[in-house]
């Protein structure tokens, strides 16, 4: 299936000196997937709500200031080399381009309605995310916001003080109290107030009951529920009343699916691709593949590379910070650094991550030898 099967040629464009005040009040008008914006006619790249929400931006900045570049696809693209190339990017968007010329618009959620027939082949438990990122009930607005925006997640599982499913927390809930409470009539100063509106246990906004699936649940019937109700995730349980959280399912769980083809051997997600210099994503995967099959025979189930950029630079080279998370058969590991430029980072992470695979071979053949020697024991 190409791109142009799916794809919309009814996007919005706006100018890059337009002010952030009017492209809010397009999403509130119009709702449309995505903005795309263009400098005299040109493709700069594209604008989504949940970039609005999550900025502190005024209204009077320039669309330019928000606006971060997405993949640009080919009209003639198959959906699966768009579903990696969105979540490499981290988009939800990107624009449709024939013959250079911007041609329309495709969402996550266009490309997951158009398979979604062909997922009912998938459980929840095959793609879902194992490490979920929480809140506690007595967590405030001010830790939800750092966490959401941190993690750049749109969504939170709240939890009791059992551990167990309490409610959720998304984007949406925390600008909705935010604006109730700056709305409302005040005599002392914005600052004080949004301090105030910032210590709100997170308690009196979580929504509840939480629409949740189980490990079980076909993955279609999972994107059914996102689509049909604007979720960008579900928390994943064992049963359908228990409220133990196993982890989460999001759409860009299933999208990685859908781009993971046999040859690529390792799936391999890449977080903010576009700050890749002197290295690709061949050369992550072998590098990765490399440590996991010298020092231990792991089965990688998903590895992913996330990249962040400072504002710190040496001689124009930015700041970048490199994260390397893998999921295998024998545990979770992980490795971080920092360096000017993303090669640098990586190969600074790549190295902790070596370490931190070492140190799980050291473990796991400690208690190997352990058990050997219990037999023995047992023999004599």
């Amino acid at each position: 299936m190409d791109i142009d099967d799916i794809a919309a040629t009814d996007f919005i464009e706006i100018d890059a000196g337009q002010r952030l005040g009017k492209v809010r009040s397009v999403f509130e008008a119009e709702n449309p997937r995505g903005i795309i914006v263009t400098n005299d006619g040109a493709y700069e790249g594209v604008i989504t709500e949940r970039q609005l929400l999550q900025s502190h931006v005024e209204d009077d900045a320039k669309a330019a200031s928000l606006t971060n570049p997405a993949p640009k696809v080919d009209r003639d693209e198959d959906v699966r080399v768009t579903a990696r190339m969105l979540v490499e990017g981290s988009r939800k968007v990107a624009p449709v381009f024939e013959n250079g010329s911007l041609w329309g618009i495709v969402t996550e959620d266009d490309i997951l309605s158009a398979v979604l027939e062909n997922l009912d082949a998938l459980d929840v438990g095959d793609i879902y995310s194992d490490d979920p990122i929480t809140l506690s009930k007595g967590d405030t607005v001010g830790v939800a916001i750092n966490r959401l925006r941190e993690h750049t997640i749109s969504r939170l599982p709240v939890l009791d003080e059992r551990g167990l499913l309490s409610g959720i927390v998304t984007i949406h809930d925390v600008v909705n109290v935010v604006i109730r409470n700056m709305d409302k009539p005040t005599t002392g100063d914005r600052a004080g107030e949004m301090d105030r509106i910032l210590d709100i246990p997170v308690a009196d906004v979580l929504s509840s009951p939480v629409e949740t699936v189980s490990l079980d649940d076909s993955v279609d019937d999972a994107v059914e529920v996102m689509l049909d109700n604007d979720y960008s995730g579900l928390v994943v349980t064992k049963s359908e009343n228990d409220r133990a959280i196993l982890g989460v399912v999001t759409k860009t769980d299933v999208l990685r699916a859908l781009s993971y083809t046999e040859e690529d051997r390792m799936d391999v997600q890449i977080t903010n691709i576009h700050l890749l210099d002197g290295i690709d994503r061949g050369e992550i995967r072998q590098k990765i593949q490399s440590i996991t099959g010298k020092y231990s025979d792991m089965g990688v189930q998903h590895a992913h590379v996330r990249f962040h950029q400072h504002k710190e630079q040496l001689r124009g080279t930015p700041l970048i910070q490199a994260q390397i998370r893998l999921r295998t058969d024998k545990g979770q590991a992980a490795g971080s650094g920092e360096g000017y430029g993303a090669e640098t980072a990586f190969h600074v992470a790549l190295d902790k991550l070596e370490r931190n695979v070492l140190e799980m071979k050291g473990i796991r053949t400690d208690a190997e030898y352990e058990g050997q020697l219990l037999r023995k024991l047992g023999e004599l």
